[in-house]
């Protein structure tokens, strides 16, 4: 076998083999799993219920903008989420922050 075709070969099996390959196959495979799309669901409602609520009332306690932010929006964000909670989060940043 030629020495340009084994270099060609070795890198092929290298990247095929390696695990930031099958973490984007899996990636893929997880978006579309059901689980994932109703825990999607469920963020986003959350999301937009809370934050109009704060928004309504005017202004959002620390610890409630780390409960919105932290533990419902980011992760809703990470695993795909669209848009429109993106426009309520924005606003919700804007309120003041009461004690």
């Amino acid at each position: 076998m030629e020495p340009w075709m084994q270099i060609v070969l070795t890198v092929f099996s290298s990247v095929l083999a390696s695990s930031g390959l099958w973490a984007i196959v899996q990636k893929q495979i997880d978006s579309k799993d059901v689980k994932t799309q109703m825990l999607i669901g469920l963020g986003h409602d959350r999301v937009i219920y809370l934050g109009i609520k704060y928004i309504e009332r005017g202004y959002i306690t620390r610890d409630e903008y780390e409960n919105l932010n932290d533990y419902l929006y980011k992760p809703y964000r990470d695993m795909g989420g669209n848009g429109s909670a993106k426009r309520v989060m924005d606003e919700v940043d804007k309120l003041p922050i009461h004690k």
